[in-house]
This record gives structure tokens, sequence and C-alpha cells, in this order.
């Protein structure tokens, strides 16, 4: 798999609540759908998930796989390190192979590798990867990287409101990553 390599863009988001988390990882699960495969090919594409615990970004890859039409218990492998899913196949497109990776539990690099990841990363379909810096320096460049923070919580002795919600920085680094980020970009029923 070739990676197209560009300047990063980058956009930032703030999710108010789950729905807006969901809203995104519709928008998102759609423009990967319809990302160009050669047949029998299935689009590629791999997004990182920075942040820290309970940033959201299991809650954005469960939100995102249901809206890929994956069915059944939706698990975080943190234990297993990857779960295998696959979205159904449309009138339009094949199944796509997706692999959930999390590798918070990794305590050198090159468990990556040892563990024989590498080859699927390289084959074709959707790969989401949590706590990618784990791994840091063997893993191909992404696509899409999504940074979820919380937000710092106003003071409960100020009148400022408590801010809710989570801060999503999406920074595409190939032209994949780039039409992925473009679709979240058009507003919703237009282009």
């Amino acid at each position: 798999m070739t990676v197209d390599l560009h300047a990063p863009i980058v956009e930032n988001r703030f999710l108010r609540d789950e729905a807006a988390t969901q809203a995104l990882a519709s928008t998102l699960a759609a423009a990967y759908a319809a990302l160009p495969g050669l047949p029998p090919e299935q689009p590629s594409a791999i997004i990182e998930l920075h942040g820290n615990l309970g940033a959201g970004k299991t809650t954005l890859v469960r939100h995102l796989l249901r809206a890929l039409g994956v069915t059944g218990r939706i698990k975080s492998p943190t234990y297993a390190v990857v779960e295998p899913h696959e979205a159904p196949a449309t009138a339009t497109r094949p199944a796509l192979p997706i692999w959930h990776f999390d590798f918070y539990r990794f305590k050198d690099p090159r468990e990556w590798e040892d563990a024989g990841l590498r080859d699927l990363y390289a084959s074709p379909g959707l790969k989401l990867a949590e706590w990618p810096e784990q791994a840091a320096g063997l893993l191909p460049v992404p696509d899409l990287e999504i940074t979820l923070s919380a937000p710092v919580l106003a003071d409960s002795g100020t009148d400022a409101p408590a801010e809710t919600g989570r801060q999503a920085r999406l920074t595409a680094h190939s032209a994949t990553g780039a039409t992925l980020l473009h679709a979240l970009a058009v507003p919703e029923g237009g282009a």
C-alpha cells in the first residue's frame, strides 16, 4: 500500500456531547465507505486515535463501526490488542474488513512487530489504532489522526458554566486522509 504524503491538514472541532461524536463518526464512516477501491480490493485507510484515558477514543470507534453497519458486540481491544470486524457488503461495495487496535499495554514499540501486526496493516481495509504512540516509530504514517481531549472544567467556585464535551483535532497526512477530512468539512446535506 502506497501512501501519498503531503503537508498535514488540520481541523479542530468541539464535540459538545455524544450525539456530536456520533455525527462525526457517521460522516467519517460514509466518507470511508465512498473511498475508491479497485475491485476486488476494498478501500484502505489508517486512522490513529490519540487522547488520555477516558477521552472518548473507543466511543468514537464504536459509533464509526456502527455507522459502517457492524453489528454485535463491539469491545475495546485493550487486552486482545486487536479486534477484527467486517462492515457488510452493500449494493455499491463489497464487505469491508476493519481492524481495531489498542496498543495501550505495549511496553516496547517492537511488540507491534513481534505480534505480527505488520501484515494486518498492509492488508486492505480500515485500521483504527488507539494508543499508537506505544508502537511509535514502527507504524506506517496514518492517513488521519484524531486527537481527543476533554476540556478543562470550570472551577465550581466561579459563575463560569461547566464545559462538557471533547475537543477533536483531526490531522490528515495523505490524500486519503484529506478526502476523509474534506467530507467532514462539508455541511450536512450539501457539497
